[in-house]
C-alpha cells in the first residue's frame, strides 16, 4: 500500500467522503449554476435575434457557461479541503509519512473531481431534458463531459495551490471573485463576432476561458470543430500542467518548512 497509485487513491477517498458528508459544500455548487441557467437563459433570449447569432436557442448557447462556473466551485472545494487540512495540521502529519507529493496532491483533489462529475452530469441532463440538441451526437455529448471534468480538475488543482500558497481556507475564498471575472469577460453572453465593444472584444479574445467555454459550445451548437476544439481541450490541458507545477513546487516548498 506504499505505491503512489494506493496512496492517491487512500487520499481521495478521504476527500470524497469529507466533501460527500458535507451538503453545504456541493449543494450550493450545483443548485446555483442551475439557477442562473434558468434566468439568463430566459432573459438574454432576445440575443439569439441579432443578425449572426447562432441559430439555436440561448439555453443551448449558455449551457457550457454552467459547467465553467462549476469547475471554479470545484476549486473553491479542493482547496479550502486543503487549506482546512494544512489548519488542523494534518498536512504536517503527512509530512512524517512514506507519502509522495504527486500522490497527495492526486488524492487531495478527488472531492472536486467527484464533484465536477456530477455537476456535469446533472447539467448536460438538464439541458438536453429542457430541449438542447447537441450537433454532435452522443459522442459530442460524452466528449462535453470529459472537456468538462478536465477543466474542473484543472481549477481544483488551481486551488489546491492557492491553498498551499495562503495556508487559509479565506485566502482560497478571497481569489474566487477574480477567477469569476475570468468567466464575465469571456464570450460568455455572445459570440466574440458579435461583441461591438472593441476593448471588451479584445478581452474575451485573449481570455483562455472564452476558447474553453467555445469548444464546448461548438459540440452543441455546430457539431465538429476541430479548431475550437484543439483550442479548448489544448488550454485546458495547459490549466492542468501549469497548476499541477505551481502546486508540486509550492507543496515542496511547505513540506520543507514543516
Amino acid at each position: 500500500m506504499n505505491t503512489a497509485a494506493s496512496q492517491a487513491w487512500l487520499i481521495a477517498r478521504r476527500s470524497l467522503v469529507r466533501t460527500a458528508r458535507q451538503p453545504g459544500t456541493w449543494i450550493p455548487p450545483i443548485l446555483f449554476p442551475l439557477m442562473l441557467m434558468a434566468v439568463n437563459s430566459n432573459r438574454l433570449r432576445a440575443a439569439t435575434h441579432l443578425p449572426g447569432f447562432p441559430p439555436h436557442s440561448f439555453l443551448a448557447f449558455f449551457l457550457p457557461f454552467s459547467f465553467m462556473q462549476g469547475a471554479l466551485f470545484a476549486s473553491g472545494i479542493a482547496g479550502v479541503d486543503l487549506a482546512r487540512d494544512i489548519d488542523t495540521g494534518f498536512l504536517n502529519r503527512l509530512a512524517l509519512t512514506p507519502v509522495r507529493g504527486g500522490a497527495l496532491l492526486l488524492g487531495q483533489i478527488g472531492g472536486a473531481l467527484g464533484i465536477g462529475t456530477v455537476q456535469a452530469l446533472i447539467y448536460l441532463g438538464v439541458g438536453l431534458a429542457a430541449g438542447v440538441h447537441i450537433d454532435a451526437g452522443p459522442v459530442g455529448a460524452l466528449l462535453i463531459l470529459v472537456l468538462a471534468v478536465l477543466i474542473a480538475t484543472g481549477f481544483g488543482t488551481l486551488g489546491l495551490w492557492l491553498a498551499l500558497r495562503t495556508g487559509s481556507g479565506e485566502g482560497v475564498q478571497s481569489m474566487f471573485p477574480l477567477l469569476f471575472f475570468l468567466l464575465l469577460i469571456s464570450s460568455m453572453n455572445l459570440p466574440r463576432n458579435l461583441i461591438e465593444v472593441s476593448w471588451f472584444r479584445d478581452l474575451a479574445t485573449i481570455n483562455p476561458v472564452s476558447y474553453l467555454i467555445e469548444a464546448m459550445r461548438s459540440l452543441i451548437i455546430e457539431g465538429w470543430n476541430a479548431q475550437a476544439l484543439g483550442l479548448g481541450f489544448g488550454f485546458a490541458f495547459a490549466l492542468l500542467a501549469v497548476a499541477m507545477a505551481l502546486s508540486t513546487r509550492q507543496l515542496k516548498f511547505r513540506m520543507t518548512r514543516t
